[in-house]
């Protein structure tokens, strides 16, 4: 069951495509996972110039890798979220943003989201991660007091919206893989339960199961894979490591800088924090999980260009078949 060890590119946007792609295929990377922002991957030239298309398709065959996901987090982003605001035109391009009236905001993006299923299918790809907003994250303290009316309505709103989107996803034959985050419609294990029955449990929609998001809120990343196996569409792996038990360091980052020592937690460069890799990859064999690894750089105490390399020569080490697996295929080769 050899998987694929992939590098997402959303991390090194700064940085031109075709720079990235000689550092992943110097490093030994198999693909990327390539971000729709940046110069990585513009989804409406994918989606209607043949010309970018083979571009980028030539840039990728030249270093000898191959793309198995693309990610549009920063656009599923704006297609639910209340307010948008600053932060929203901080990652979103003038395409999106326009004039910046909220609702323009949202029905862009999701226009955004269906060219991004477009170009998948035209890249060959057949899954796209990325975040979906929500309109209830603001409500996550719940207090002052919320109903389950303003609830609900915000699940009908991820569905409202989402529905024709993946109507698109449908038609392309490509999945959706919502990174189960904080920020998100489902960010733990209840809303993502809740998130999968809004849309009536349509295929089209799966999940990006990622465990450093698991870790810090005290989830098991184990047991998440097990429930929810028939909907593990890509795997991000990056770390996250806890800070807490001094008294001072709050598990919800106290607006602190990443790396700031007084964090209650922060992402790590993969293997060197609190997810149970092991476990996490036999549990990745135990429900038949074949697809793409994809390394998620975002440490912010250790340089990515010597992090990079370390984190697939860590997730390398634990990749492994199960007894079946190995067992077949070595009698297969006789």
């Amino acid at each position: 069951m050899a998987r694929p060890v992939t590098l997402f590119t959303g991390q090194w946007a700064d940085l031109p495509f075709e720079e990235v792609c000689r550092l992943a295929s110097g490093w030994g990377y198999d693909g990327l996972e390539i971000a729709c922002w940046g110069d990585h991957l513009d989804v409406v030239r994918a989606a209607e110039d043949d010309a970018y298309l083979q571009g980028r398709k030539d840039l990728l065959e030249k270093h000898g890798l191959t793309v198995h996901a693309i990610s549009n987090h920063l656009s599923g982003q704006a297609v639910c979220d209340d307010p948008i605001d600053a932060r929203h035109r901080g990652i979103l391009t003038d395409r999106v943003w326009g004039d910046g009236s909220p609702e323009g905001v949202r029905t862009r993006a999701a226009e955004e989201l269906k060219y991004t299923a477009r170009a998948a299918a035209r890249l060959g790809v057949d899954t796209v991660v990325g975040f979906t907003g929500s309109a209830i994250w603001k409500y996550v303290a719940m207090f002052p007091p919320v109903s389950q009316e303003l609830v609900d309505a915000g699940y009908q709103d991820f569905a409202t919206r989402w529905n024709p989107i993946l109507d698109v996803f449908d038609s392309e034959g490509v999945r959706f893989a919502h990174e189960v985050h904080p920020s998100e419609i489902a960010y733990d294990y209840w809303t993502a339960q809740r998130t999968l029955e809004a849309i009536g449990h349509r295929p089209a929609f799966g999940l990006n199961w990622d465990p450093s998001h698991f870790v810090w809120q005290d989830l098991d990343p184990v047991g998440f894979l097990w429930d929810f196996k028939d909907r593990i569409y890509h795997v991000d792996c990056k770390d996250a490591k806890r800070q807490v038990g001094n008294g001072r360091n709050g598990r919800l980052g106290s607006h602190l800088a990443w790396a700031d020592p007084r964090r209650g937690w922060d992402f790590v460069s993969t293997g060197h924090g609190d997810v149970p890799w092991e476990a996490c990859f036999r549990m990745l064999n135990a429900i038949g999980y074949d697809g793409p690894v994809s390394i998620e750089w975002e440490d912010a105490g250790m340089d990515r260009l010597l992090g990079a390399p370390e984190a697939l020569a860590f997730v390398r080490s634990q990749l492994f078949d199960p007894p079946a697996a190995a067992f077949d295929a070595a009698f297969s080769s006789q």
